[in-house]
């Protein structure tokens, strides 16, 4: 059979997708923000697809998906690649490693960065039942890839999602650093469990309550929004207590404007002991760069907190007033440390200081879907 077009009816948890001469790029934001803020660092982070996924019925016995992945590396520092993870009637059946593609190498002592490029990547689906199936295809969560062709051997027809639609805005945890694949970062895990559609916003290093992210989930159809705010603010050192209340008040109210009684969940820091009760800005361990095993650490001075330098503590306390402050029956306030807290920190390590691993994203993941289970969510 001829290769099926991918349009747009395909894609989920995508803002938009971008023509390239390979094919198509999903992007997480839309261009217009984008275009506001030109950050490549930004640029890159949604730009790797965390949380979107092709759906199709069909009832083919194999299906191909061609992609061109695109990601960052750092000269003497292994990191593993991306992950396209592959559901049949909702039993992950295939987690297929990337190869090939381009990426950017940068050296972390100087900045020096080094283009280099590759061939395509080819995810092969076989061994499908030949009837009628729900194929899920997600796209990795800590690479950027263009959809270049889709093959199959039957029809495929594009598939209306059902469940609520969830908007998740947050960090790396949000985004899924350190989870081995796509479908086993928390928001994915959680969504699944909880029989959600998930939007994922999860920016890594880059959850700065940034308005035009505000005006992105405004105009989002959504039946449920959670806001994992204040890790990226503190590791940053990107605000005082004086500029992050009024911002994230700010953010609440322009989220508002478009979602007047939709469950809001503002969700505070998960458990980071670096950043606890010492305030950003973050680093890499220079010893563990010199190993090869890069760790993270906070570099300000705990004496600045009396004067208004963020800690993980200081935001959870600041959160937690917002959300008593603003009177509003469909906020709600969730504290990280109960998704991932100090006795979690002794059972599942944070490997580098920062990130969670595998285990933890679903140790995560399933204590958030067990919150969502509560009845003030069961709207929609």
């Amino acid at each position: 059979m001829p290769p099926t077009p991918i349009t747009p009816d395909l894609v989920h948890g995508a803002a938009e997708l971008e023509a390239t001469p390979r094919g198509l790029r999903p992007h997480r934001l839309p261009g217009w923000a984008r275009r506001q803020f030109p950050d490549p660092y930004l640029g890159l982070m949604q730009a790797q697809t965390s949380g979107v996924r092709l759906l199709v019925r069909t009832a083919a016995t194999a299906l191909t998906l061609t992609t061109h992945p695109s990601r960052l590396t750092y000269t003497g520092l292994a990191r593993p690649r991306g992950r396209i993870d592959v559901a049949v009637d909702g039993e992950v059946v295939l987690r297929d490693e990337l190869t090939g593609g381009d990426h950017t190498e940068t050296d972390p002592a100087t900045g020096a960065a080094t283009p280099h490029s590759g061939p395509p990547h080819s995810t092969a689906i076989t061994g499908l039942p030949g009837r009628d199936v729900l194929v899920e295809i997600w796209l990795p969560h800590n690479e950027a890839v263009e959809l270049v062709a889709l093959d199959a051997d039957a029809p495929i027809a594009a598939v209306s999602e059902p469940g609520r639609r969830w908007v998740n805005y947050g960090s790396s945890i949000s985004q899924g650093s350190n989870a081995a694949g796509p479908s086993e970062i928390w928001p994915v895990l959680a969504a699944r469990s909880a029989g959600l559609r998930l939007r994922n916003l999860g920016f890594g290093g880059n959850a700065m309550v940034d308005p035009f992210v505000a005006r992105t989930i405004r105009d989002a159809p959504a039946e449920l929004i959670s806001l994992e705010l204040g890790i990226n603010v503190v590791n940053g050192d990107a605000m005082r207590l004086r500029a992050f209340v009024p911002a994230v008040h700010g953010f609440l109210d322009t989220v508002r404007d478009g979602h007047p009684d939709t469950p809001l969940l503002l969700v505070s820091p998960l458990y980071c002991g670096i950043h606890e009760d010492t305030p950003g800005p973050g680093a890499f361990d220079p010893a563990s760069l010199a190993a090869g095993t890069p760790r993270f650490i906070a570099t300000g001075d705990p004496a600045d907190v009396p004067r208004g330098r963020l800690t993980l503590r200081t935001v959870r306390a600041a959160l937690a007033e917002i959300a008593a402050q603003r009177a509003d029956p469909n906020l709600h306030h969730l504290d990280g440390t109960e998704l991932y807290g100090p006795a979690d920190a002794e059972t599942h390590p944070l490997p580098d200081g920062l990130h969670p691993d595998t285990a933890t994203h679903h140790l995560v993941g399933t204590r958030f879907a067990q919150y969502l289970a509560r009845a003030e969510f069961r709207r929609g």
